[in-house]
Parts: C-alpha cells; sequence; structure tokens
C-alpha cells in the first residue's frame, strides 16, 4: 500500500466551514478528492523501437488522467544511473517504484534502502537476481529462454538437417534478454552438430552495432547462411549490411529476430526475416493493474510471464499488422 495520505483534507474544511455558517444541510460532494499515486520509473534507455514502445505505454498508463504522476528517468544504459535514480525516488517520497533493470545482477543495496522506506518495487520487462525475492514486490515480463527454444524449434523444423553456420548477434551482455536467447540457442547448438557457431558478438541491441557487426562478419570473409539476431533493431542492421554486399536477406541468408514489432513483421511478409519471435512491450496496463491491486490491500503474483507468438511468412497477415499496437 502506498505510504501516503489518498485524501485531502477538502472535505473536512468543507464540513467545518458548513458548521461556521449555521447551514443544517450536508455539504453536497459526489466524490473525494485523491490525491495523484507518484510512480518513478527507471527505464534502461531508448535503444531500440521496442525500448521506444514500453516507455511510451508506460506513460499512457501513468497520466495524470489515469490518476498518476509519473516521474520519468532516461538512464542511457547505465546501471550506476538507475541505481541513482532509485535513490533519489526514495528521496521524493514517491509510492511506487518500476525499474527495467540494465543487469540482472547489483541491485540488493538500493531496493534494500527502497524496502526500508517502506516503497514497493515492480520489476519489468528483464528480471534481476536478489539476494531474497522480498526485495522487490513483483516482476512481469517475457520469457526469455522460451523465447530462444521458439527460435531454435523453427529453425530445427524449418532448415532441416543441412549445415548450419549461424552469425549470433547478441543483447546487451547480462541482460536477461540477452542470458535467455542465447542459452536458447546454445542448448540448440549442443543437440545438432551439423549447426556451427561462427561468429558471436554483442551488438548492444542497437541498428547501427548490428549493421557493423555483420559487415565486419562480410569483410573477414566468414561463411555464414543464418544470423540469429536478439532484437529486431540489430536486425534492421543486418538485413542493411547484406543488402549493401549484394546479398538478399532471407534468401540467401535466413534471418530470426526477436520482438516482432510492426516493421519486423513487414518484413517477415516481404520475406526478409525468416521467423519473428514476439516480445510484448505494452507493459503499462499490466503495471498500472498490479499497482491498483496493491491500492486495494490485495495481492499480487510474484511471476507474471506475458503471453506471447511467434511469426514466420506462413503466419503472418495483414490484418495482424493493422492491429499491431507497436
Amino acid at each position: 500500500m502506498s505510504k501516503h495520505p489518498r485524501y485531502s483534507l477538502t472535505l473536512l474544511c468543507l464540513a467545518l466551514l458548513a458548521l461556521l455558517c449555521g447551514c443544517t444541510a450536508p455539504v453536497p460532494v459526489e466524490e473525494p478528492y485523491k490525491e495523484a499515486i507518484v510512480v518513478g520509473f527507471s527505464q534502461v534507455g531508448a535503444e531500440s523501437d521496442w525500448r521506444n514502445a514500453n516507455t511510451l505505454s508506460m506513460q499512457q498508463a501513468f497520466s495524470a488522467s489515469n490518476g498518476y504522476r509519473l516521474i520519468f528517468d532516461d538512464a542511457q544504459q547505465k546501471q550506476e544511473k538507475q541505481i541513482t535514480a532509485i535513490r533519489n525516488f526514495i528521496h521524493q517520497g514517491v509510492d511506487y517504484i518500476v525499474l527495467a533493470p540494465t543487469t540482472e545482477k547489483g541491485w540488493d543495496t538500493v531496493l534494500a534502502e527502497a524496502k526500508a522506506a517502506g516503497i514497493p518495487v515492480i520489476i519489468v520487462d528483464r528480471m534481476i537476481e536478489a539476494e531474497n525475492d522480498s526485495l522487490f514486490t513483483c516482476w512481469i515480463g517475457s520469457d526469455f529462454l522460451g523465447e530462444g527454444r521458439n527460435a531454435v524449434r523453427w529453425m530445427d523444423s524449418h532448415l532441416e538437417d543441412r549445415p548450419l553456420r549461424i552469425v549470433h548477434l547478441q543483447g546487451n551482455i547480462g541482460s536477461s534478454a540477452q542470458i535467455g536467447r542465447t542459452a536458447g540457442l546454445n542448448e540448440g547448438l549442443s543437440t545438432h552438430p551439423e549447426w556451427e557457431l561462427v561468429y558471436r558478438a554483442s551488438g548492444d541491441f542497437t541498428q547501427a552495432k548490428g549493421q557493423e557487426l555483420v559487415e565486419a562478419v562480410l569483410t573477414q570473409g566468414i561463411d555464414f547462411n543464418v544470423i540469429f539476431s536478439e532484437n529486431d533493431n540489430m536486425t534492421y542492421g543486418a538485413i542493411d549490411a547484406l543488402k549493401n554486399a549484394g546479398l538478399t536477406p532471407g534468401k540467401d541468408v535466413t534471418i530470426i529476430s526477436f520482438d516482432a514489432s510492426r516493421h519486423a513483421l513487414e518484413l517477415v511478409m516481404s520475406g526478409e526475416i525468416s521467423y519473428d519471435v514476439e516480445c510484448n512491450p505494452l507493459h503499462g496496463p499490466r503495471v498500472e493493474n498490479i499497482i491498483q491491486r496493491l491500492e486495494s490491500g490485495l495481492e499480487s503474483p510474484k511471476l507474471t510471464y506475458v503471453e506471447e507468438s511467434a511469426f514466420d511468412a506462413a503466419t503472418i497477415t495483414p490484418g495482424l499488422l493493422e492491429s499491431r499496437g507497436y
């Protein structure tokens, strides 16, 4: 529960004024005035279309018209900035802290400070490693290992038993998305001796870095026929690099991607991306629902996995693209 009072002194003041004026009728107030719920949100950054959609979802959910005041902080991919932001939120006395963590480790001290201040902490998107899970109230996000396994299953069923030479573009090292998706691919490599990992490096989830890495692979003359890219933005960069080299994405090179943003699904439909595993960024309403439960004195599940899908040319439709919210 929030530690801030929810109701103003307006009713009390009006009632006293009525008594002083000798009024006998009750003061007509339809609904008590509620103070805004203050939410401090520490976001990883703005490195991708997914992240920007996630930020917008939070801003829309925690708007003034919905009864909230949102204090937003962009960490620019730096954990130390997130730790500073959380301490600032504590100092400002926010009602709730929402954290989209840069990495899984290194949060125990600052989350213990939030707990001591009586401020619930909700983790979104990436998971954290903590000494004990009482340091945060709950987490909501994706099953990143499941996403990686989903991609491997598609590769197994659609690329048959032919030898695969895989270029692996990883996300931010140490983030839950990178850890889970990499683990999924590693499992596939361990059970498919005909698959070979020929290159692996982090593209930081950015388009520019994804293009840079694939250009380096091409310059080095590395032979490959699959790109396993851990988000859509790195995939866009990879596609640009392939086209600049005279190669046809989706034909000369099979491309596996993650996020399934609208533009990426358009590329799935056109055949440039072979398979895209969904990672839904629209967590704002989900987190807002958690806060409303806590405000009402109800508990929320400790861990909540978002239901997601995946798409290839056989499953994507124009109607799905039109209805896409991100």
